[in-house]
């Protein structure tokens, strides 16, 4: 079971261990928190600009996920059903019933009633930064975390994650090749030193690109799907995670599956 915020964030750092796994027979989840309101719209407008129908965009939103979890072999999908709160610092934070404003307790009870009802053996979800700060993000941390705690029913809680060098590396690139505006902050990503869980996911890629163009209405792929098919693979062929509950003796250091010592 992974826990994400957004329609569109279930791809990039977990759409390969969605493929890998379901075609290993193991079943899998995605709980989507919020329906996406403050995405772009028609023609790429922004929350806030005229023509932005923050209904419309969920109802639109929500159509791509599904379409992207077909592509993932996702066996169930779950709508926590919440109001995107929109990036940090914008507007739409300040909104009662954006999700970074519900109550964790309240949010946290609706996971746990379903890890109770598919009693995954691993959850997935974001660290405590939520990646790169953003709130719905954040909030999908605590009450993953929550959940997990209070129904002692997951052997593992993984944080995916992406390794800092990597995402230096990819800036450093980017920007070498006329890229002006993939700018990312020094700290952003998880030293490689502190990543316990490395999954070879590179029979997927081509899976986790058609699922990315399933969420076409969104900007946040275009980097990825602008570059060259072999640099794709190189990037999208590996997924990245640290493991933060663990009841498996068992279980390596340095793991290269989620279900390491639970098989």
């Amino acid at each position: 079971m992974a826990v994400h915020a957004h329609p569109d964030d279930e791809v990039l750092n977990t759409g390969g261990v969605f493929a890998r796994y379901a075609e290993e027979g193991i079943r899998t989840v995605l709980v989507t928190c919020t329906n996406g309101e403050q995405g772009d719209g028609p023609e790429g407008v922004k929350p806030g600009a005229p023509g932005h129908d923050p209904a419309a965009v969920a109802e639109h939103r929500l159509g791509e996920l599904r379409a992207s979890a077909a592509l993932l072999e996702i066996e169930h999908l779950e709508l926590l059903g919440y109001q995107d709160s929109g990036m940090d610092g914008w507007d739409a934070n300040a909104d009662p019933q954006a999700f970074t404003n519900a109550p964790v307790a309240d949010a946290a009870g609706k996971l746990a009633t379903l890890i109770e009802k598919y009693r995954p053996q691993v959850i997935v979800t974001y660290d405590a930064n939520g990646g790169y700060g953003h709130p719905d993000h954040i909030q999908a941390h605590r009450i993953a975390v929550a959940a997990t705690e209070s129904t002692g029913i997951p052997a593992k809680l993984y944080y995916a994650v992406v390794p800092r060098e990597a995402a230096q590396e990819m800036a450093a690139t980017a920007k070498a090749n006329g890229v002006d505006d993939f700018e990312l902050p020094e700290d952003f990503g998880t030293p490689m030193a502190e990543i316990t869980t490395v999954v070879d996911v590179a029979a997927y890629t081509r899976r986790k690109v058609k699922a990315l163009e399933a969420h076409g209405s969104q900007s946040d792929g275009a980097f990825f799907l602008g570059l060259d098919e072999p640099v794709q693979d190189l990037i999208l062929g590996t997924e990245f995670f640290v493991r933060q509950q663990n009841r498996v003796a068992s279980a390596p250091d340095r793991e290269t599956d989620l279900f390491a010592g639970l098989r």
